[in-house]
């Protein structure tokens, strides 16, 4: 088979005028590949770095540190190619199509998925917080990055989708420490006042779980037909408030009876 002296030519012309036309672009392409490809793998590190000091949720750190990466890389090798003139107005147009497609599918998912790095990263409560949430009130027992795992004092796992949390009112009742319990009593105008607050100081000063600071609040709340109210407002731990009000009611209620104190319902 002979061939074409003429097509060789014609063939090494037009590699010629392309290297002269193309070579510094690929050239600077490809160098701009390698040094990208470097300063995203330092970046990743620092990032990595900066994570741990800021003390960011260990779960979350290689996520986020993934994604940061991969949305560089992309966007780096899509310069590269337009540094090196290769055509992206259908790739551009296949990309935004799956995009969109993928976003009207999992419009739901990701919004669970953007609520629980926000959650994580923001730590409106941690895991071991005592929260009331979507009418439901328990402990955080994990946080997830699609949903948050509550265990309500009654022992029922509920297992609530982070949108709602990121979107709705949150109330962290244990954050602060402390809570105040608030008892509200009252008494017929034949019982002396003096009497009754004696008794409720003694009874808080005596019982163990009654914190000392912020102080002790007691004072008549409102006067009625039948008799008066007494308040009495005093903190407490915020781990385990419903037990340290049951055993303090029930205290209470012995101190008033030994104190001769006459109770609502109890007989003349």
């Amino acid at each position: 088979m002979k061939i074409d002296a003429g097509n060789i030519d014609h063939f090494y012309d037009k590699a010629y005028d392309w290297i002269i036309d193309k070579g510094p672009s690929v050239i600077l392409g490809i160098a701009i590949l390698i040094l990208g490809l470097w300063l995203i793998k330092l970046l990743g590190k620092w990032m990595q770095g900066g994570m741990h000091r800021k003390d960011v949720n260990p779960s979350l750190r290689p996520f986020l540190t993934s994604l940061m990466l991969i949305t560089l890389r992309i966007l780096l090798i899509l310069t590269v190619m337009q540094i090196i003139g290769i055509q992206l107005t259908f790739l551009t147009v296949l990309i935004g199509g799956i995009g969109v497609a993928a976003g009207l599918a999992l419009s739901g998912t990701l919004q669970n998925f953007a609520s629980g790095v926000l959650i994580l990263l923001l730590k409106p409560f941690v895991v071991g917080d005592n929260i009331i949430a979507q009418s439901q009130e328990g402990t955080v027992t994990s946080i997830q990055i699609f949903y948050t795992i509550v265990k309500t004092f009654d022992n029922r796992t509920v297992v609530i989708p982070n949108s709602k949390l990121s979107n709705e009112v949150i109330i962290n009742i244990s954050r602060e420490g402390s809570r105040r319990l608030d008892i509200e009593m009252k008494f017929s105008y034949g019982i002396d006042y003096d009497q009754v607050v004696a008794i409720f100081n003694k009874t808080v000063d005596e019982f163990k779980d009654c914190l000392k600071t912020p102080e002790r609040r007691i004072g008549v709340s409102s006067l009625e037909d039948s008799g008066f109210k007494i308040s009495l407002n005093l903190w407490v731990n915020a781990h385990g408030f419903t037990d340290t009000k049951l055993s303090f009611l029930e205290v209470l209620m012995k101190n008033l009876k030994l104190g001769g104190m006459k109770l609502p319902g109890m007989p003349e």
